[in-house]
């Protein structure tokens, strides 16, 4: 019977955020379908065009998810019975913009946001430019992790360690995203105008990344 060992290893990394990702979304109702359309590709094209004013290319703002829904009020009649009254078609536009980390660029990206008419929420994000690459040494890292480990086990137990029988990923997904800041916190503390008055003074210096992933091996032992 063939002898081995299972250990997993972990990699961790931290990592530097490089790119800002600032996700907006973009809603209304209308009460006719086409109109509730309408009025999310005009209010989509808006904002397009605020950002190619801004130096963007009109193929950077992304679509996330889009979704039309019909809305209900719930509302008590004369008899007390409670009744739903069709309001409108609810249309939810969530729209991505990436670029390299940049608090100036951002100032002028938020406060054009804050002046124009559509004023979507927002939320913003750090992340990285090439997360495979960062991705490709966690796993590096989790593999050296697991070796490491194997060594001591073996070691320890007066014998030696063999060839990789398997290895055993489960291709979870790692999200290098940083949220240093919520809305509120950006709103009261960031967003002060800058001398010229066309964008904010941000100051944010997101902290690094922290991400861990594992990956188990099965080692064969030798007497």
């Amino acid at each position: 019977m063939e002898r081995t060992i299972r250990v997993t290893g972990k990699g961790k990394m931290f990592v530097k955020p490089d790119t800002i990702r600032l996700i907006m979304i973009i809603e209304g109702i209308q009460e006719e379908y086409d109109m509730a359309l309408a009025q999310s590709a005009a209010m989509t094209e808006e904002l397009k065009d605020l950002f190619i004013k801004l130096d963007f290319e009109r193929e950077e703002v992304k679509t996330l998810s889009f979704n039309v829904s019909t809305e209900y009020e719930s509302y008590q009649a004369k008899d007390k019975s409670w009744k739903r009254r069709f309001e409108g078609y609810k249309f939810i536009h969530r729209i991505k913009v990436e670029f390299p980390a940049d608090n100036k660029r951002l100032g002028k990206v938020l406060y054009t946001l804050g002046h124009s008419t559509i004023r979507p929420e927002f939320r913003i994000e750090y992340t990285v430019a090439d997360p495979e690459k960062c991705k490709d040494a966690l796993l590096a890292n989790a593999i050296t992790d697991s070796k490491r480990k194997a060594d001591v086990l073996t070691k320890a137990a007066g014998v030696k360690l063999g060839n990789i029988v398997t290895i055993d990923y489960s291709w979870a997904e790692v999200d290098f995203v940083s949220r240093p800041m919520d809305n509120l916190i950006l709103a009261e503390s960031c967003m002060r105008c800058s001398e010229e008055d066309t964008a904010y003074d941000i100051d944010i210096n997101p902290d690094d990344i922290d991400v861990t992933d594992n990956v188990t091996v099965v080692w064969e032992i030798r007497c």
